[in-house]
Protein backbone atom coordinates (compact mmCIF):
# COMPACT_ATOMS: atom_id res chain seq x y z
CA UNK A 1 0.00 0.00 0.00
CA UNK A 2 2.63 2.55 0.95
CA UNK A 3 4.39 1.42 -1.94
CA UNK A 4 1.46 2.33 -4.37
CA UNK A 5 1.31 5.52 -3.01
CA UNK A 6 5.22 6.50 -2.89
CA UNK A 7 5.06 5.51 -6.48
CA UNK A 8 2.06 7.55 -7.39
CA UNK A 9 3.15 10.46 -5.49
CA UNK A 10 6.37 10.41 -7.69
CA UNK A 11 5.14 9.45 -10.45
CA UNK A 12 2.33 11.10 -10.82
CA UNK A 13 3.18 14.59 -11.82
CA UNK A 14 5.14 13.10 -15.03
CA UNK A 15 2.30 11.26 -16.09
CA UNK A 16 -0.31 14.15 -16.05
CA UNK A 17 2.66 16.21 -17.68
CA UNK A 18 3.34 13.83 -20.32
CA UNK A 19 -0.56 13.99 -21.24
CA UNK A 20 -0.68 17.72 -21.06
CA UNK A 21 2.41 17.76 -23.75
CA UNK A 22 1.17 15.16 -26.04
CA UNK A 23 -2.31 16.88 -26.18
CA UNK A 24 -1.32 20.30 -26.44
CA UNK A 25 1.46 19.19 -29.24
CA UNK A 26 -1.87 17.44 -30.96
CA UNK A 27 -4.45 19.98 -30.65
CA UNK A 28 -2.01 22.21 -32.63
CA UNK A 29 -1.22 19.75 -35.56
CA UNK A 30 -5.11 18.63 -35.84
CA UNK A 31 -6.81 21.46 -34.08
CA UNK A 32 -10.97 20.84 -33.96
CA UNK A 33 -11.47 24.85 -33.91
CA UNK A 34 -9.71 27.91 -35.08
CA UNK A 35 -8.78 29.91 -32.54
CA UNK A 36 -10.73 33.42 -31.95
CA UNK A 37 -9.17 36.25 -33.23
CA UNK A 38 -6.64 38.53 -30.44
CA UNK A 39 -8.58 41.06 -28.52
CA UNK A 40 -7.40 44.97 -28.91
CA UNK A 41 -3.48 45.31 -27.99
CA UNK A 42 -3.14 41.22 -27.93
CA UNK A 43 0.00 39.71 -30.36
CA UNK A 44 -1.22 36.93 -32.41
CA UNK A 45 -1.03 33.29 -31.76
CA UNK A 46 -2.57 33.35 -28.31
CA UNK A 47 0.46 34.10 -25.89
CA UNK A 48 -1.04 36.57 -23.65
CA UNK A 49 -4.26 33.89 -23.12
CA UNK A 50 -1.36 31.26 -22.54
CA UNK A 51 0.32 32.82 -20.13
CA UNK A 52 -2.83 34.13 -17.96
CA UNK A 53 -3.69 30.58 -17.46
CA UNK A 54 -0.12 29.06 -17.00
CA UNK A 55 0.07 31.64 -14.01
CA UNK A 56 -2.91 30.43 -12.60
CA UNK A 57 -1.97 27.22 -13.27
CA UNK A 58 1.43 28.32 -11.39
CA UNK A 59 0.21 29.28 -7.99
CA UNK A 60 -1.99 26.00 -7.84
CA UNK A 61 1.23 24.17 -8.56
CA UNK A 62 2.81 25.94 -5.34
CA UNK A 63 -0.57 25.34 -3.03
CA UNK A 64 -0.60 21.42 -4.25
CA UNK A 65 2.36 19.99 -2.34
CA UNK A 66 1.94 22.63 0.34
CA UNK A 67 -1.61 22.48 1.11
CA UNK A 68 -3.98 20.25 -0.93
CA UNK A 69 -2.00 16.53 -0.71
CA UNK A 70 -1.61 16.90 2.68
CA UNK A 71 -5.03 17.91 3.48
CA UNK A 72 -5.99 14.79 1.83
CA UNK A 73 -3.26 12.63 3.25
CA UNK A 74 -4.72 13.79 6.72
CA UNK A 75 -8.09 13.27 5.84
CA UNK A 76 -7.33 9.50 4.94
CA UNK A 77 -5.53 8.96 8.16
CA UNK A 78 -8.06 10.30 9.85
CA UNK A 79 -11.12 9.06 8.82
CA UNK A 80 -14.15 7.47 10.79
CA UNK A 81 -13.27 3.77 10.16
CA UNK A 82 -16.35 3.06 8.07
CA UNK A 83 -15.22 0.43 5.10
CA UNK A 84 -16.23 -2.78 5.29
CA UNK A 85 -13.81 -5.52 4.48
CA UNK A 86 -15.59 -6.61 1.29
CA UNK A 87 -15.03 -2.76 0.39
CA UNK A 88 -11.25 -3.12 -0.54
CA UNK A 89 -8.52 -4.08 -2.78
CA UNK A 90 -9.04 -3.81 -7.08
CA UNK A 91 -12.81 -3.98 -6.47
CA UNK A 92 -12.62 -0.97 -3.54
CA UNK A 93 -10.63 0.97 -5.93
CA UNK A 94 -12.45 0.50 -8.86
CA UNK A 95 -15.65 1.42 -6.53
CA UNK A 96 -13.53 4.62 -4.73
CA UNK A 97 -12.78 6.03 -8.51
CA UNK A 98 -16.77 5.82 -9.69
CA UNK A 99 -17.89 7.36 -6.45
CA UNK A 100 -15.37 10.08 -6.43
CA UNK A 101 -16.40 10.92 -9.81
CA UNK A 102 -20.02 11.19 -8.62
CA UNK A 103 -19.07 13.43 -5.93
CA UNK A 104 -17.28 15.31 -8.52
CA UNK A 105 -19.85 15.86 -10.63
CA UNK A 106 -22.43 17.48 -7.87
CA UNK A 107 -19.27 19.82 -6.56
CA UNK A 108 -19.02 21.25 -10.20
CA UNK A 109 -22.93 21.52 -10.30
CA UNK A 110 -23.04 23.13 -6.49
CA UNK A 111 -19.88 25.25 -8.23
CA UNK A 112 -22.61 26.92 -10.62
CA UNK A 113 -25.79 26.86 -8.75
CA UNK A 114 -24.33 28.22 -5.57
CA UNK A 115 -23.23 31.92 -6.26
CA UNK A 116 -20.63 32.13 -3.52
CA UNK A 117 -18.65 29.01 -5.11
CA UNK A 118 -19.39 30.26 -9.19
CA UNK A 119 -17.50 33.36 -7.94
CA UNK A 120 -14.26 31.02 -7.89
CA UNK A 121 -15.69 28.92 -10.68
CA UNK A 122 -16.46 31.82 -13.22
CA UNK A 123 -12.61 32.61 -13.08
CA UNK A 124 -12.27 29.23 -15.40
CA UNK A 125 -15.01 29.71 -17.47
CA UNK A 126 -14.32 33.53 -18.46
CA UNK A 127 -11.57 32.39 -21.13
CA UNK A 128 -12.31 32.94 -24.18
CA UNK A 129 -11.11 29.76 -26.26
CA UNK A 130 -10.91 26.11 -25.34
CA UNK A 131 -7.51 24.25 -25.42
CA UNK A 132 -5.71 22.18 -23.24
CA UNK A 133 -4.42 25.18 -21.04
CA UNK A 134 -7.64 25.97 -19.98
CA UNK A 135 -7.59 22.60 -18.02
CA UNK A 136 -4.90 23.98 -15.65
CA UNK A 137 -6.93 27.92 -15.16
CA UNK A 138 -8.68 27.27 -11.80
CA UNK A 139 -8.49 30.13 -9.02
CA UNK A 140 -6.69 29.26 -6.38
CA UNK A 141 -9.72 29.70 -4.00
CA UNK A 142 -11.75 26.62 -6.02
CA UNK A 143 -8.57 25.02 -5.69
CA UNK A 144 -8.42 25.11 -1.81
CA UNK A 145 -12.19 24.76 -1.54
CA UNK A 146 -12.47 21.60 -3.80
CA UNK A 147 -10.26 20.19 -1.34
CA UNK A 148 -11.40 21.12 1.83
CA UNK A 149 -14.70 19.46 -0.04
CA UNK A 150 -12.65 16.33 -1.18
CA UNK A 151 -11.08 16.05 2.53
CA UNK A 152 -14.58 15.99 4.14
CA UNK A 153 -15.45 12.75 2.32
CA UNK A 154 -12.29 11.15 2.56
CA UNK A 155 -13.19 11.04 6.21
CA UNK A 156 -17.08 10.02 6.07
CA UNK A 157 -16.51 7.18 3.80
CA UNK A 158 -12.46 6.17 4.55
CA UNK A 159 -11.79 6.49 1.20
CA UNK A 160 -7.44 5.30 1.25
CA UNK A 161 -5.38 8.18 -0.13
CA UNK A 162 -3.88 5.63 -2.92
CA UNK A 163 -7.70 5.85 -4.21
CA UNK A 164 -7.58 9.86 -4.09
CA UNK A 165 -4.19 9.83 -6.11
CA UNK A 166 -5.53 7.40 -8.55
CA UNK A 167 -8.58 9.32 -8.89
CA UNK A 168 -6.42 12.72 -8.85
CA UNK A 169 -4.26 10.82 -11.97
CA UNK A 170 -7.16 10.12 -13.91
CA UNK A 171 -9.14 13.59 -12.97
CA UNK A 172 -6.08 15.56 -14.52
CA UNK A 173 -5.72 13.81 -17.76
CA UNK A 174 -9.27 13.57 -18.11
CA UNK A 175 -9.63 17.59 -17.71
CA UNK A 176 -7.10 18.17 -20.37
CA UNK A 177 -8.25 16.06 -22.13
CA UNK A 178 -11.46 17.47 -22.68
CA UNK A 179 -10.28 20.70 -22.41
CA UNK A 180 -8.40 20.22 -25.32
CA UNK A 181 -9.05 21.24 -28.82
CA UNK A 182 -7.97 18.00 -30.51
CA UNK A 183 -9.58 17.26 -33.16
CA UNK A 184 -10.84 13.27 -33.00
CA UNK A 185 -12.70 11.28 -36.41
CA UNK A 186 -16.65 11.51 -35.44
CA UNK A 187 -16.86 7.94 -35.12
CA UNK A 188 -14.10 7.58 -32.41
CA UNK A 189 -15.32 10.67 -30.61
CA UNK A 190 -19.17 8.90 -30.51
CA UNK A 191 -17.38 5.53 -29.51
CA UNK A 192 -16.03 7.11 -26.43
CA UNK A 193 -18.28 9.96 -25.36
CA UNK A 194 -20.79 6.91 -24.17
CA UNK A 195 -17.99 6.25 -21.35
CA UNK A 196 -15.66 9.19 -21.42
CA UNK A 197 -16.29 13.31 -21.08
CA UNK A 198 -14.59 13.96 -24.43
CA UNK A 199 -14.52 17.55 -25.74
CA UNK A 200 -17.61 17.74 -28.11
CA UNK A 201 -19.30 17.17 -24.59
CA UNK A 202 -17.21 19.65 -22.62
CA UNK A 203 -16.75 22.16 -25.44
CA UNK A 204 -20.75 22.92 -25.03
CA UNK A 205 -20.13 23.21 -21.19
CA UNK A 206 -18.09 25.99 -21.86
CA UNK A 207 -20.69 27.62 -24.68
CA UNK A 208 -20.85 31.21 -23.73
CA UNK A 209 -24.85 30.90 -23.56
CA UNK A 210 -26.02 30.49 -19.90
CA UNK A 211 -28.15 27.03 -20.32
CA UNK A 212 -25.30 25.75 -21.95
CA UNK A 213 -22.86 26.68 -19.29
CA UNK A 214 -25.11 24.99 -16.49
CA UNK A 215 -25.47 21.94 -18.31
CA UNK A 216 -22.57 18.74 -18.98
CA UNK A 217 -21.37 18.60 -15.71
CA UNK A 218 -19.60 15.29 -16.07
CA UNK A 219 -15.93 15.17 -15.24
CA UNK A 220 -14.50 11.21 -15.97
CA UNK A 221 -17.80 9.09 -16.95
CA UNK A 222 -20.33 10.41 -19.00
CA UNK A 223 -23.40 8.79 -17.24
CA UNK A 224 -23.86 11.38 -14.68
CA UNK A 225 -25.43 14.01 -16.68
CA UNK A 226 -27.92 11.54 -18.32
CA UNK A 227 -28.80 10.17 -15.45
CA UNK A 228 -29.67 13.83 -13.76
CA UNK A 229 -30.81 15.16 -16.33
CA UNK A 230 -28.29 18.33 -16.92
CA UNK A 231 -27.12 17.15 -20.46
CA UNK A 232 -26.86 19.44 -23.13
CA UNK A 233 -29.12 19.00 -26.40
CA UNK A 234 -26.82 21.38 -28.15
CA UNK A 235 -24.13 20.03 -30.32
CA UNK A 236 -20.50 21.52 -30.30
CA UNK A 237 -19.39 23.64 -33.46
CA UNK A 238 -16.25 25.09 -34.63
CA UNK A 239 -17.37 28.67 -34.04
CA UNK A 240 -19.15 28.11 -31.04
CA UNK A 241 -18.51 31.30 -28.85
CA UNK A 242 -16.80 30.49 -25.55
CA UNK A 243 -16.60 31.94 -22.17
CA UNK A 244 -19.48 33.65 -20.07
CA UNK A 245 -22.41 34.90 -21.16
CA UNK A 246 -21.89 38.76 -20.81
CA UNK A 247 -18.79 38.70 -19.69
CA UNK A 248 -15.60 39.77 -21.07
CA UNK A 249 -12.18 38.12 -20.22
CA UNK A 250 -9.72 39.57 -18.01
CA UNK A 251 -6.17 40.41 -16.95
CA UNK A 252 -4.10 37.89 -14.34
CA UNK A 253 -4.41 40.06 -11.09
CA UNK A 254 -8.46 40.91 -12.41
CA UNK A 255 -9.13 37.14 -12.39
CA UNK A 256 -7.30 36.48 -9.05
CA UNK A 257 -9.53 39.57 -7.48
CA UNK A 258 -12.36 38.91 -9.17
CA UNK A 259 -14.07 36.53 -6.80
CA UNK A 260 -13.57 39.24 -4.07
CA UNK A 261 -15.74 41.76 -5.87
CA UNK A 262 -19.39 42.44 -5.22
CA UNK A 263 -20.04 41.90 -9.12
CA UNK A 264 -18.70 38.63 -9.20
CA UNK A 265 -22.31 37.38 -8.61
CA UNK A 266 -24.88 35.79 -10.79
CA UNK A 267 -28.79 34.54 -9.95
CA UNK A 268 -29.02 30.95 -9.33
CA UNK A 269 -29.50 28.42 -12.16
CA UNK A 270 -33.19 28.00 -13.05
CA UNK A 271 -33.85 24.80 -13.33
Amino acid sequence: MMASVEFLLAYKGLVVGACLLLLFAGERLLPAAPPPEPGPGEPPGGFRRLARNGGLWLINLGLSPLIVVPVSAWAAANSLGFRPDWWSGWPGLVLDVVLLDLLIYWWHRFNHELPFLWRFHQVHHLDRFLDSSSALRFHFGEVLLSAVARAAVIVVLGIPLLSVLVFETLLLCATIFHHSNLRLAPGLECRLAKVVITPSIHWVHHHAIRSDTDSNYGTLFSVWDPLFRSRSATARRPDMKIGVEGRAERSLPQLLLQPFRRRSLRPLTAN
